[in-house]
């Protein structure tokens, strides 16, 4: 049975880092309330990863860190508490087994992210937290610089610690709508701008839908900033009605938007033959056009493209579908050369922040505490996940974030608690 004259923890948001903050606060001994504005928790998670989910990456912390940028230098602390290995062991431990893919990504083994959620909820019943469903919090109750509570529906609940766990703004039919911001905001937190990351991109050229869901899987992509490469993944490519997305070019996407924000020039440039130099892809050409040389292009260029590629790259070029392979000009053969190497596509916009698989920006981590992800500004106020100003590329990276900023603000509040009663 719950002891009511503990002092209490309140976690505010019940996603990844929420369900792990609450219940690594309760499995410490503190008594703990989650309170949740969804009927469900852990909507999120349940569809991400194309719900698959992938919980983890096993690189290094040092590597791990890298993907972050910037900012990466904040998660130190929190991944040498709680880190993949702890992840993957809490997940086992709690009935969950996992496997690793390519690049270290880790996923449930029977590839359904609602299991992660199901495990959750379980382990988090089993720590003695109670959770609050369909509970949005309103306002934070602070007095003489200190969090004493929250307001939800017009109830206030009485806290000693407060952990604000409500994500970012991206896919907000499952809750994530940027509550945490403007609550953190209110009581002086700084916000960095919300923007998106991790988001499909829109390109100026008017025939993409041509080759529109064709899913390319080796391909160079490379980010150029004002006619400057920034960035460069190898990997998969998805060709959209308005643009482009796919992992490699989600990757470089948060780059790209604050590009367009600062109304640079931004283009992405395409090698749709990696593992040809500019001579063996000649050499390749030639021998088409010449054994095939009664084809008409349509048809011989099948045999360096997908389909549905081809009438994208015909029409960029300006060369007719119809034309045959020995009426190519050594010009044209040239030009269909170098786009093969370098087709050039102009970014003109993004996807809205609703379609972005995270946010980007969010409280500024000069005002939080890593070693225990307490504010700075709010005595007992602890933040975890999505909200803070931390972002990563795809594989794993910002769940793994997720998990332990909320597994330290757990423990963090826990110990405020231990020492107050």
């Amino acid at each position: 049975m719950v002891d009511k004259t503990k002092p209490r923890i309140i976690v505010v948001g019940g996603g990844a880092a929420g369900l792990m903050a609450a219940g690594t606060a309760a499995k410490a001994g503190a008594r703990v309330l989650l309170l949740e504005k969804m009927k469900q928790p852990g909507r999120k998670l349940a569809i991400t990863g194309k719900g698959r989910c992938n919980l983890t990456n096993r690189a290094e912390i040092s590597d791990c860190i890298a993907h972050f940028g910037s900012n990466g230098r904040f998660l130190r602390q929190a991944f040498h508490r709680f880190f993949n290995h702890d992840l993957i062991d809490f997940f086992a431990d709690n009935g969950l087994k996992t496997v690793s893919e390519r690049g270290g990504r880790v996923f449930p083994a029977n590839g359904k992210a609602p299991d992660v959620v199901k495990a959750l909820r379980q382990w988090l019943n089993k720590s003695g937290a109670t959770i609050r469903l369909s509970s949005p919090v309103e306002e934070l109750m602070v007095k003489d610089g200190q969090i004493v509570g929250v307001v939800t529906q017009g109830e206030e609940f009485s806290a000693t610690a407060v952990i604000l766990a409500t994500g970012g703004a991206s896919y907000p039919l499952t809750g994530s709508t940027g509550d945490g911001y403007h609550l953190a905001k209110s009581v002086g937190h700084k916000i960095i701008t919300p923007r998106p990351a991790l988001v499909p991109l829109i390109c100026a050229e008017p025939n993409l839908k041509e080759p529109a869901g064709l899913s390319l899987r080796n391909v160079a992509v490379r980010l150029l900033i004002n006619n400057k490469k920034v960035g460069e993944v190898f990997g998969e490519l998805l060709f959209t009605e308005d643009g482009i997305s796919g992992p490699a070019v989600l990757t470089l996407s948060g780059v790209a938007v604050d590009a367009l924000k600062n109304q640079d020039k931004v283009c992405f440039s395409l090698d749709l033959k990696p593992a040809l130099d500019e001579k063996k892809l000649e050499v390749r050409l030639l021998r088409d056009f010449q054994s095939r040389g009664k084809e008409s292009l349509d048809s011989l260029l099948r045999g360096v493209l997908p389909k549905e590629m081809v009438a994208f790259c015909l029409d960029f070029n300006a060369i007719s579908p119809q034309r045959q392979g020995h009426q190519v000009t050594a010009k044209e053969r040239k030009r269909l050369r170098s786009w093969l190497k370098d087709c050039r596509l102009e970014v003109t916009g993004h996807r809205p922040l609703a379609e972005a698989i995270i946010t980007a920006g969010g409280i500024d981590t000069k005002e939080i505490d890593p070693k225990t992800m307490a504010s700075r500004r709010i005595k007992n106020l602890f933040f975890a996940g999505e909200l803070l100003n931390i972002q990563a590329d795809t594989g794993g990276y910002n769940l793994q974030a997720a998990f332990s900023t909320g597994h330290l603000a757990g423990k963090a509040a826990a110990q405020i608690i231990s020492t107050t009663h």
